[in-house]
């Protein structure tokens, strides 16, 4: 195995903080950008996020345009059903009232025809 001269604490330490002070530098003579050109992007990034949240919103728009005619159409389902079940319950009265009247009518000519019958036995 190879041994270092410096293998202490104090050695590694300093290592390393010459490591990071090289990585500093280099980052520090890194080439700027230039500010017209972080300008130009920083625009054409505010004009991509105001057309995405222009997009989103259009969406959002039929979306509810979509989900009010649903309801709508619900609405009037609803409506139609209630106004059948109602015209149905009124036919079933009229048909139950008629059948009521018929019912009275046979009764009437039933006990008509037991009067002539014992009127007749007499």
């Amino acid at each position: 195995m190879k041994h270092e001269k410096d293998n202490t604490f104090a050695g590694r330490r300093e290592t390393s903080q010459n490591a990071k002070k090289q990585l500093l530098e280099r980052i520090k003579s890194a080439p700027q950008p230039d500010p017209e050109e972080l300008n130009r992007k920083n625009a054409e990034k505010a004009a991509q996020v105001l057309a995405r949240q222009t997009r989103q919103a259009d969406r959002q728009r039929v979306k509810d345009a979509e989900a009010e005619r649903l309801l709508a159409e619900k609405e009037a389902s609803i409506q139609a059903d209630a106004q059948a079940l109602l015209n149905g319950e009124a036919e079933a009265t009229k048909s139950a009232e008629t059948e009521a009247a018929a019912g009275a009518e046979r009764k009437l000519e039933r006990d008509r025809r037991y009067a002539a019958r014992k009127a007749r036995q007499r």
